[in-house]
């Protein structure tokens, strides 16, 4: 049987294939004291079954490229969720900013369009009412001079 891994897909942007990194807890010989380390695979995945975050068993096979030597075995766990990393969470926040800034002077032109429809019926109003008022004042004038 072949050398096989259990990781963690990272990456599955390339086609048919599948970057997994695989976590391992060591102890220092001096200093007694554990860390973690990361190792990066990159395994062929002929379907494109597996998916970020997925929990994958890999195997190693033939060289397939300069930097795949390992084939996809089997997805044992499918993932759950994602999770935003720091750098998507503001590139998020500046696009609903942006997106936010949009909304407002949308708002900001309709409610100058309201306002100019306001003055605009206004401005007729009050011309309608000056017409009235000279009109009543050219009554008003027949009216004395029919009187006198």
């Amino acid at each position: 049987m072949a050398h096989t891994l259990i990781g963690t897909v990272t990456s599955d942007k390339r086609d048919k294939t599948i970057t997994v990194s695989i976590v391992s807890r060591e102890t220092h010989p001096l200093y007694r004291k554990q860390y973690s380390k990361t190792r990066k695979y990159t395994a062929h995945d002929a379907k494109n079954e597996a998916h970020v975050g997925d929990r994958v068993q890999i195997a190693m096979s033939r060289p397939i490229s300069k930097t795949k030597a390992y084939t996809l075995v089997k997805v044992l766990e499918k993932s759950r969720g994602s999770v935003e990393l720091k750098e998507d969470v503001n590139k998020a926040y500046e696009a609903e900013k942006v997106g936010a800034d949009a909304e407002a002077k949308a708002r900001r032109a309709a409610e100058k369009a309201e306002a100019e429809k306001a003055e605009a019926a206004e401005a007729s109003a009050s011309k309608s009412s000056d017409k009235t008022e000279v009109e009543a004042e050219k009554k008003a004038k027949a009216a004395e001079g029919e009187d006198a």
